[in-house]
């Protein structure tokens, strides 16, 4: 069975390109407010790039980010190096760490953060449910008594119908560059995933090149999820159908969960 964090590495350096088409910032500003709210540090689980964690550190609060890939950690890094060398009141100060580590088994001590955020489905990516199980039981031990643990869903992927070749994005990198995203979808119904082959063609002049990788995503509902973190210690407190805190409901666009620590 694919690993969930199989493709990232190489997903590294499309992911910027491809969310500015797509998710762009219409996350980000939900993230900062839940940040600007938290009493206490705060922690992202799969940080990524830094698209979120760098606007989050930007508007001073205290983060810390963690990730397996080291690609994507090295963007994240290259993103904070030019955030800390632009002009303005207090630029160079930014209170961000990255990590490279496993979400699975979170190396600090108890009640260390007021918040963690689990952003762009990166839990649906523990495609095994003891992964799910540590993840959510290591996030409980590092999070403060009180404190509030917030993360969204990729909604409903068995709605995704199997296809395969289709072109769903284009446009250019830099003033050289053609990005041209060819996907396809196959669904494992017994072990509840979602594949996704991914097919990024770089064009310049007439040069060519293919990068080829998977990502894979479990089916996971709300309620599903809300009894999982129940268990672990959790009581949910909101669950959201968007990024301004509309009500959810299944057919909405994205599924987003709050809950506290008991």
């Amino acid at each position: 069975m694919a690993e969930g964090w199989h493709g990232w590495d190489e997903y590294a350096a499309f992911y910027d390109w491809e969310n500015a088409r797509t998710v762009g910032r219409r996350d980000v500003a939900f993230w900062r407010g839940l940040a600007a709210r938290a009493r206490g540090r705060v922690l992202e689980l799969g940080c990524g790039t830094g698209r979120v964690l760098v606007p989050v550190a930007r508007d001073g609060r205290r983060i810390v980010g963690i990730d397996r890939s080291a690609p994507m950690l090295d963007r994240a890094r290259a993103k904070l190096a030019r955030a800390r060398a632009r002009p303005g009141a207090g630029a160079p100060d930014l209170r961000a760490t990255l990590l490279r580590g496993d979400i699975r088994d979170l190396p600090w001590r108890a009640g260390t953060f007021g918040l963690v955020m689990a952003p762009y489905g990166i839990l649906q990516s523990l495609t095994r449910e003891r992964d799910l199980r540590d993840t959510l039981a290591s996030v409980a031990r590092v999070l403060a008594r009180g404190g509030l643990f917030g993360m969204d869903l990729v909604p409903d992927l068995p709605r995704w119908n199997e296809y395969r070749g289709r072109t769903s994005l284009q446009g250019r990198r830099g003033a050289t560059t053609t990005v041209t995203l060819v996907e396809s979808v196959r669904q494992d119904r017994r072990r509840k995933l979602t594949i996704f082959d991914q097919e990024y063609i770089e064009r310049r002049g007439r040069s060519r090149r293919v990068h080829r990788f998977a990502l894979t995503f479990r089916t996971l509902s709300v309620p599903q999820l809300s009894r999982r973190l129940e268990a672990a210690g959790f009581a949910v407190q909101a669950v959201l159908g968007d990024y301004q805190g509309g009500p959810w409901d299944e057919r909405a666009d994205v599924w987003v969960i709050l809950a506290r620590r008991k």
